[in-house]
């Protein structure tokens, strides 16, 4: 009879890091995306608030908008990984939330000055403080995660992605509509941001054992379950850069993750300009329906959620088809609805709504599917997965809206509307075969602490045992 594992309270400190990751998601989504909907309002003020200043910017011009985030967003991802290392997660993610706080609330002011330029300036720099956030999340994630529980705490903290874009889509459209109109969106989007950052200035904690708020057992709950050596916490482990590189489940991961945010990137900058195009809705409207089908994400995330804690209580699935099998789910059923709404005109907007909704919510497997996966192929270096991984799928979103505003120069037009969906219809599917081809959730060899290390030493041997124990998990 196993002795009985002390895991502290129901609701501990690593549940309090999951929420605060959650809430920082939820924050600078809300920021990355509302942009989509600000665009619209500024452009088209009689479907808004008519007080406030319209914009008479080109379909071109709003396609550098929505895509300048990006062009910052990319640089920043590797220096992310970096700097959580060197610094700490608690510092660096603190001072890139701030950051894009900032860049939310003088928002208004740079486009009074400088227009559409102006516009994309800010978001540039938006985007430079936002790219060091997310590598230092996944080393937070490894930091503070069992084993476990790994796949629930980071599923629950990655719902935070549903929850911004709802919010991004829903209530910017319906500040827009307010007495404080479309500045209002970037006002609020940079309170939130800074609400957060006292949150986590108090609540953080680079790992368990800086912690001032956890308690004993679990604290030794946490710290035993990843079973590091005592110095863990005060070693900066060495780089296995060319094995990163040369490693067939990383270059599958690598490739998915930017045909996931090509797809995803198309639904999340054009929903707004596809349903008043081709859809003829007004931007009351506009926003609701805008939202539906992030709302569907959220909801389908929790599903998600719950069907892979069963499947892995019950031992029925190795964490890897688990993977395997949501990330089908997440990518050919959106292959299919997106397809399909491209052959539909303003006279199906419900039956256009519907797919669109599907395809979308069902997506929400993804952050189980493969958004994990880095923490999965290496807790050790999650943060430098993470840096190149985003940098290489965030080229992807400067490229859509751009390839969106050449292939639709006339966004009334269904065929042209038809054209990007079958486009990100096949970097769904193919990108997907990669993943199911060559993708694993088993720790890579070259995680180990000592890899770059010789094998003979005493060190060496001691986490090769350990390393053996955490694949236990898998």
């Amino acid at each position: 009879m196993s002795a009985e594992i002390i895991k502290g309270p129901a609701v501990g400190m690593r549940h309090v890091q999951a929420l605060l990751i959650f809430l920082n998601i939820t924050t600078l989504f809300l920021g990355r995306y509302n942009a989509s909907v600000s665009v619209v309002a500024m452009t088209n003020a009689d479907t808004t608030n008519p007080n406030f200043t319209e914009y008479d910017w080109t379909e071109p011009q709003k396609s550098y908008i929505l895509s300048s985030f990006f062009w910052g967003y990319i640089f920043t991802q590797f220096l992310g990984g970096y700097l959580c290392k060197r610094f700490g997660v608690k510092s660096v993610m603190f001072w890139g939330v701030f950051g894009s706080g900032v860049c939310s609330v003088l928002t208004p002011l740079f486009i009074s000055f400088g227009e559409w330029q102006a516009y994309c300036g800010i978001r540039v720099i938006m985007g430079l403080a936002q790219g060091v956030v997310f590598p230092c999340i996944h080393q937070h994630l490894a930091r503070w995660s069992p084993p476990g529980e790994r796949n629930r705490l980071g599923a629950l903290a990655h719902t935070g992605i549903e929850c911004g874009n709802v919010s991004a889509m829903f209530f910017s459209g319906m500040i827009a509509k307010s007495s404080i109109g479309w500045p209002g969106i970037s006002y609020v989007s940079g309170g939130v941001a800074f609400a957060w950052c006292l949150l986590w200035f108090i609540l953080a904690a680079n790992n368990p054992t800086e912690s001032r708020f956890i308690g004993k057992a679990e604290l030794e709950y946490v710290e035993s379950s990843l079973k590091h050596n005592e110095e863990y916490h005060k070693t900066i482990i060495p780089i296995p850069w060319k094995a990163i590189w040369t490693s067939a489940p990383f270059l599958a991961l690598l490739v998915v993750r930017c045909c996931e945010n090509w797809g995803l990137s198309t639904l999340q900058a054009e929903i707004p300009s596809y349903m008043n195009g081709v859809l003829d809705m007004d931007m009351k409207s506009n926003a609701f329906f805008s939202a539906l089908p992030f709302l569907a994400m959220w909801c389908m995330s929790y599903i998600y959620l719950v069907g892979a804690e069963v499947l892995l209580a019950k031992e029925a699935v190795t964490l890897t088809v688990l993977r395997k099998t949501f990330n089908s789910l997440a990518f050919f059923i959106p292959c299919g609805t997106l397809i399909g709404i491209g052959f539909l005109d303003k006279d199906q907007k419900n039956l256009a709504i519907a797919l669109m909704t599907i395809g979308v919510g069902f997506n929400s497997g993804q952050t189980i599917g493969s958004v994990l996966n880095t923490i999965d192929l290496s807790p050790n270096h999650a943060s430098i997965l993470m840096g190149i991984v985003n940098t290489a799928a965030n080229f992807v979103p400067i490229a859509t809206p751009l390839v969106v505003g050449f292939i639709v120069p006339d966004t009334t037009s269904r065929s042209e509307w038809q054209i990007v969906f079958i486009i990100a219809a096949a970097l769904f599917f193919a990108g997907n075969v990669i993943y199911l081809l060559f993708g694993s959730a088993v720790s890579q060899p070259w995680d180990a602490e000592d890899y770059l290390l010789p094998k003979d030493t005493e060190f060496g041997k001691e986490n090769k045992s350990k390393k053996a124990d955490n694949e236990k998990h898998i």
